[in-house]
C-alpha cells in the first residue's frame, strides 16, 4: 500500500495553489514506512488527496510534488512522458545553437532532475530523492528521446548534501567525453569541459543574455568582471566591441577562455584589444576606479553569493559593492549588464541593491530592461523559486 504524508491543519494552502514543495514543519504524521524517494500521497488534515509526491526523509523539503491529478500513477511510463514533453517543448523554443537545458527541473514538473544537452552528449544532474529513485529509467528514457547515446553524471551539487545523498559523477550510459564537447552558440565556437567545469560544463542560462551583450557591443569598450571561461567576452568581440577586459581569479577558467579565442580565430587581436586579468575582481574594481579608468559596457556575472537565506545580508553588500564601483566606471552612455544567480536574493531584493549602489555612486542610471534565463530554463507560475537568474540591463544617463 502507498504510504501517505497526512498535513497539519492548515498546511494544506501551498499544495492547492500547486506549490510542488512540501516542507517538514507541515507534516502532522506518516503512514506506512516510504523510503528516501519513494512515492507518497500526500493528504490534508481532513483527509483530501492533494497530491502524489516523492518522498525525502532527510531533507527540509520533506516531499516534492509529482502530480495534483489522483488518477496519475507514477512510473516509468508517466515519467518518460514528462520528459518527452520536455524535450519537445524545446525544439521550438531553441534555435541557433546545440547547447540546450531539456529539463529544468519544478520547471519541467521533475523535481530536482536537470539536464543539459551538449551537441550528441547529455550531462544529467539528480539533485532530489525522487529523481535519484528514478535514475536507470531516467537515463534510458533520454537515451531513446533524444537520441544521444553518451550521458555523463555531474550530480556533485551542495543541494544532493540537503537530500541525504552522496554526490556523484561519471558515465552513466556510452562513453566518457575524450575532452571537452564543441558547441556552437549563435556562431560562436565554445568548448564544454562537462567533467570538470562549473555546474554541467556550462552556463547555458546566459545565452539570451549574451546574444544582448553582442547586439549592443560595437564600437564599445568592455570590461567582463567573473568572466569565467569567457562567454560573454566572446561574444562582446563577435559584436564588434572595441576592447575588452576580462577579468577572473581561476587560472584554468582563464586558460579555457584563451582556447575560446583560438576556437572562433581571434587569437591574433593584440592585448590591447582582448586582454585576460587573473586577479580578484572587488580588487580590480578598486584600483579602476583609483585610476579612474572608464568602460562603455560592464558585465557582472559572480558566483553565488547566497547559498542560503542565512547569506543574504553578506551577499548584499557584496552585489551592492560590485554594481557601485562598476558605476562607477561606467562612461555616460554606457551599459551595465548585472546579474545574480544566488535563489535566495529574489528580484525584488535585486533591484533594490543596485538601487542603492546607483544611489551611493552618485550617478544616474535607466533601466533598460531586466534579464533572466533562457527559454530553456522555464519557471511554473506556482513556484517562483525556480527563478534563481535574475539580471538588470542599465543605462548611464
Amino acid at each position: 500500500m502507498t504510504a501517505q504524508l497526512i498535513l497539519k491543519p492548515g498546511k494544506e494552502r501551498s499544495l492547492l495553489r500547486r506549490h510542488p514543495w512540501v516542507f517538514a514543519a507541515a507534516v502532522d504524521r506518516i503512514q506506512g514506512a516510504p523510503a528516501p524517494g519513494d512515492t507518497v500521497e500526500v493528504r490534508a488534515a481532513n483527509g483530501a488527496f492533494l497530491a502524489w509526491a516523492a518522498f525525502s526523509p532527510r531533507s527540509l523539503i520533506r516531499a516534492r510534488a509529482w502530480s495534483f491529478r489522483a488518477e496519475d500513477r507514477i512510473d516509468a511510463a508517466w515519467i518518460e512522458a514528462r520528459l518527452t514533453d520536455a524535450v519537445e517543448r524545446r525544439r521550438a523554443l531553441v534555435t541557433g545553437t546545440d547547447a540546450v537545458r531539456l529539463v529544468f527541473g519544478e520547471g519541467d514538473r521533475l523535481p530536482g532532475l536537470v539536464v543539459d544537452r551538449y551537441r550528441d552528449t547529455l550531462v544529467v544532474q539528480f539533485l532530489a530523492a525522487g529523481v535519484e529513485a528514478w535514475r536507470s529509467e531516467i537515463v534510458d528514457a533520454l537515451v531513446r528521446i533524444t537520441g544521444c547515446r553518451d550521458v555523463y553524471e555531474r550530480s556533485d551539487a551542495s543541494g544532493r548534501q540537503r537530500e541525504g545523498l552522496e554526490q556523484r559523477e561519471g558515465v552513466l550510459h556510452g562513453t566518457a567525453p575524450a575532452g571537452p564537447v564543441e558547441i556552437d552558440e549563435h556562431g560562436v565556437r565554445y568548448a564544454v569541459d562537462v567533467v570538470a567545469g562549473h555546474k554541467t560544463g556550462f552556463y547555458v542560462d546566459q545565452r539570451d543574455n549574451r546574444a544582448l551583450v553582442a547586439a549592443h557591443a560595437a564600437g564599445r569598450s568592455v570590461l567582463n568582471c567573473f568572466c569565467y571561461t569567457g562567454g560573454f567576452s566572446l561574444a562582446a568581440l563577435r559584436g564588434g566591441a572595441r576592447s575588452v577586459l576580462s577579468v577572473d581569479s581561476s587560472a584554468d577558467a582563464l586558460a579555457m577562455a584563451r582556447h575560446h579565442q583560438q576556437l572562433n580565430g581571434l587569437e591574433a587581436l593584440g592585448e590591447d584589444r582582448c586582454a585576460w586579468r587573473e586577479a580578484d575582481v572587488f580588487e580590480t574594481l578598486k584600483r579602476c576606479v583609483a585610476q579612474e579608468q572608464r568602460f562603455d559596457l560592464i558585465v557582472l556575472d559572480p558566483p553565488k553569493f547566497a547559498p542560503s537565506m542565512h547569506h543574504v545580508d553578506r551577499a548584499a553588500r557584496a552585489y551592492k559593492e560590485i554594481n557601485l564601483k562598476a558605476l562607477r566606471l561606467l562612461a555616460p552612455g554606457g551599459l551595465l549588464f548585472t546579474f545574480s544567480c544566488s535563489g535566495a536574493i529574489g528580484v525584488d531584493l535585486f533591484q533594490k541593491i543596485v538601487a542603492g549602489a546607483v544611489f551611493d555612486a552618485g550617478v544616474e542610471a535607466q533601466m533598460l530592461r531586466r534579464l533572466q534565463a533562457g527559454l530553456d530554463h522555464p519557471m511554473l507560475m506556482t513556484h517562483p523559486e525556480g527563478e534563481y537568474l535574475k539580471g538588470l540591463m542599465l543605462m548611464r544617463v
